[in-house]
This record gives structure tokens, sequence and C-alpha cells, in this order.
């Protein structure tokens, strides 16, 4: 097993307080109910953003908790990392809002789109700056609003989604040190891009009347073919980075999966063998939060006792993209 090169210092989420549940969906003429909803998917309720509540809000709030357990300010954060399909706006990218908001002086900033799987292939690219020795400190933050891009008219994704911040400090590795990410893996498939898609609103279609009117700005989903393809690649992602670490599913004090959808999260568990008393699941109080949800569930194991120093965590995701990737960290 290799010497990790980077650990994780501190912690933090950012929490819209206004929560959904599903009984309030009636409210808004869609044919569904909290049984059709719980059944399909585990989820019960979800956090909704205000309107004065934008994804760097809710990253510097994530970005703060994190920083003030790590010990470190501000002008000690080299590079922000901050992993969003909801960016406040397309140009500049949310990251430098927040390293303005931070006083972050120092730091580089940049936005990553990878979807669900977003946060992760931020923590891989932070520990490969951090291998690299261009970087010693880094904040990866995981912010979306995806309220602001489901269809409150379509029942089949708007149930789906919960807004969050998730935040991590990642710090380079004392020498001898046994504590931090022991293997990470990360793949793509864009050949299956309009599974779970946003057709409009880019570059490529830009916003129009015709856009607005036959809602294609926002996020389209072939749910039964996503779930198969999830459950596939999150398996196939766990067992790459178990590999890496030289693991076995036995040796796992946690599994944190993407909270996506709780019968895939099962499938999950039991391909790695990892029994369900281990696997730490909020999504039925969160719901969706693409790339915020494995930092948040990270943040709330470490405040209620699940994640312990000398816990060994395996965090898997998958998202559009088709995106997926997996990580093993020794806390």
């Amino acid at each position: 097993m290799k010497r990790p090169i980077a650990y994780v210092a501190g912690t933090g989420r950012g929490i819209p307080a206004k929560v959904m549940t599903n009984h309030d969906f009636a409210a808004l003429g869609l044919e569904t109910s909290h049984e059709w909803i719980v059944e399909r998917t585990g989820i019960v309720e979800r956090r909704i953003a205000t309107a004065d509540e934008t994804t760097c809000s809710m990253a510097v709030t994530a970005a703060r908790q994190a920083m003030a357990k790590a010990g470190v300010h501000a002008g000690e954060l080299d590079a922000i990392v901050l992993s969003t399909a909801t960016p406040d706006r397309l140009l500049p990218s949310t990251a430098v809002d927040l390293q303005a908001q931070l006083g972050a002086t120092r730091a580089a900033a940049f936005d990553l789109s990878a979807a669900c799987t977003g946060w992760i292939y931020g923590m891989t690219v932070a520990e490969g700056m951090i291998q690299s020795g261009v970087i010693e400190t880094a904040l990866v933050v995981g912010a979306e609003k995806m309220s602001a891009i489901v269809d409150w008219k379509d029942r089949s994704t708007c149930v789906l989604f919960g807004d969050g911040a998730g935040a991590v400090v990642l710090k380079r590795s004392q020498s001898g040190a046994n504590k931090g990410i022991l293997s990470a893996f990360l793949r793509s498939d864009g050949k299956l891009a309009e599974l779970l898609w946003r057709p409009a609103g880019g570059a490529a279609v830009p916003f129009s009347e015709t856009v607005l009117e036959e809602r294609s700005s926002y996020v389209k989903m072939a749910g039964r073919e996503v779930f198969k393809h999830a459950v596939r690649q999150m398996s196939e992602a766990c067992d790459r980075a178990l590999d890496g670490a030289k693991l076995t599913g036995k040796d796992i004090d946690v599994l944190i999966p993407h909270q996506a959808n709780h019968r895939i999260i099962e499938a999950t568990a039991k391909h790695a063998s990892v029994p369900m008393e281990k696997v730490y699941v909020n999504v039925d109080r969160y719901g969706n939060t693409s790339s915020a949800s494995i930092p948040i569930a990270i943040d709330e194991a470490i405040e209620r006792g699940r994640i312990k120093p000398g816990t060994t965590a395996l965090l898997c995701a998958f998202g559009a993209g088709f995106t997926w990737g997996s990580m093993v960290i020794r806390f």
C-alpha cells in the first residue's frame, strides 16, 4: 500500500434551512405521492435553496466550517477546486467568487464539471497538485443548487434533487503518516451523455424564447437506463479503488456512496461485500445533491461518530457524462 500523499484535515457543509417534503409536491399539481417517491428512491425530503441562497453562498458556509476544523486560515489555501453542475454564472467561475469571499488571496481557483462524480474528480486533481509539489493545501468543494435546473413540472426529475454544499481541506501528509487518500479511480463514457443531460442553455444551444418555451434548459433523464449504468459502474469503481488500495470490502469501516437512490446504494454495497450497517445513507433527508452529496455525508458521518481517526472509508459516485469514480481514504 502506498504512503498517503494527502489527508483530510477538516470538513464542513452548507445546507439550506428550507425543507421540502414529498407531500409538498401535491401543491405543485404533480401526479405523485410520498409513497411513490419513497418506494422508488428512498427520498423523504430534501433541502431547497431560497432565491438569495446561491451555489457560492452554500460553498462559503461549507468552506468556512472545513477551514475552521482544519485550523487553516484563508491565506494558507493554495488552491480551491469547486465541483458544480450549477455555477452561479458561466463566466467567471463560481470558484473565484468563493475565493474572493473567503479572502484566499494566494489561492488559484477553478470550477470542475463532472456532475455527481465531480467532488471525487476534484479530490483527485487536488491530490495530484499536492503530489507534484505545486501546492501544499487545497480546499475541495462540491456545491449544487439543483433546484435551479430541474423542471418543476416533471415528476421524474424534480422529486429526486436537493441543494447543498460540502467541503474538505486537503493537506500534504506528514512523513510516515498512515492516513489520507489510499487510492482513486476515475472513468467516463460520453457516448451515453443523452441519458442524463441539459439539452440547451450552453454555447451550442444558447438561451432563447424557444428554449424557454420547450423547457429544454432543464435536466432530462432516462431513469431506467441511468439506474442500470449507475449500479454497474459504481460496482466497478468500488472494485478498482479497493484493488488500488490492496484492500477488500471486509477492510472497509464505512461505505459512503453518492446519495442518488437507495436501491442503487443497496446494490453497490452488496457488490462491494459491505453490509448495509456499514453504509452511510442520508438520501432520505437530502435527496440527490449531485457532487455535494459525498462531502456532505462525510461531514455528517464525522459529526455522528461514524468516521473517527483510523476509519477506512470507501467512496464511490456516478453521474451525468457519464462519469464515475471512487476513492479509499483513511481518516
